[in-house]
């Protein structure tokens, strides 16, 4: 086909443009893996037409390299304007904050008014030193950050009911059966349950789908300068994400998990679109 023939075709809207970003590569196990994790959250006393659990009492945990600034900047200029300069020593040593962050399925009142925000904080791992990824750092994160924060904003109704942290199988996290923080649970007198999500498998992490990237693009659009810049404007965009849609994101991971059992645990699913705005504009959006 000559250049002329696919210049036309394009301008007849003939071409579709896709976006095909790597994924991990599954092995059979993986998928089998993915597809009991899927199978395990659906609601067993759910009758004739299965559905998932409300996922209310499930907290997503996850950290995330924030950078001060993008290595490609789009910039708008005069006709007149010199080109910016912008440099560093090393892009591989652009500075950089690690946090931990906490989410839970936000709640509203029957009247559509939020009662729980679901958002229990995001820890940067710094103290005016560069952050360290072990596991020793992030039991004593979840020991003295995360169980303080789930015990001063969980609903005081729901708080003897098991209360679930979602981690992904990176090694750095701790092992569900860690004694050390389950002394500090029964301290706190709480019941938290540590699991694991199958190994390659972003898709079934809330902040991984979504939240994350979202927090982002906000945070570029403040160019921080300094760390603590960075810092406080993560926090900030935390703060404003709106509930609503951390909502809509927990909607679409039971979409990512139904499209899972479809393809029987491989990536080869696109989500489908089930219009979320208008279904709760309209008092139909499902838990």
């Amino acid at each position: 086909m000559s250049k002329s023939t696919v210049q036309r075709k394009h301008k007849e809207g003939d071409f579709r443009k896709h976006t095909n970003p790597l994924k991990p590569h599954l092995k059979d196990s993986n998928k089998i893996a993915r597809v009991r994790f899927c199978l395990s959250m659906i609601d067993k006393n759910s009758g004739g037409t299965p559905k998932f659990l409300d996922m209310f009492n499930m907290i997503h945990i996850d950290e995330k390299w924030f950078y001060i600034t993008k290595k490609a900047e789009k910039f708008y200029l005069l006709p007149e304007e010199n080109d910016p300069e912008r440099t560093c020593k090393s892009k591989n040593f652009t500075t950089k904050v690690m946090f931990l962050t906490a989410i839970a399925r936000p709640r509203f009142d029957a009247n559509g008014y939020e009662v729980f925000s679901g958002k229990l904080g995001t820890f940067p791992f710094v103290t005016k030193q560069p952050a360290k990824r072990s596991s020793n750092l992030l039991r004593e994160y979840l020991i003295n950050k995360v169980l303080p924060a789930i015990l001063e904003k969980w609903p005081f109704g729901d708080r003897n009911t098991p209360i679930i942290i979602h981690q992904d199988n990176a090694k750095m996290h701790i092992d569900p059966n860690d004694e050390e923080f389950r002394s500090a649970v029964s301290k706190y007198g709480l019941n938290v349950q540590l699991i694991c999500q199958p190994p390659n498998s972003p898709d079934l992490n809330v902040l991984d789908l979504d939240f994350f990237s979202a927090i982002q693009s906000q945070q570029h659009q403040e160019a921080p300068k300094t760390i603590d810049d960075l810092i406080n404007v993560v926090d900030k965009a935390y703060d404003e994400f709106p509930s609503i849609k951390s909502n809509h994101i927990f909607l679409t991971l039971q979409q990512c998990m139904t499209e899972k059992l479809k393809c029987r645990g491989s990536f080869s699913y696109k989500i489908p679109h089930m219009g979320k705005v208008s279904l709760e504009r309209n008092g139909k959006l499902p838990l």
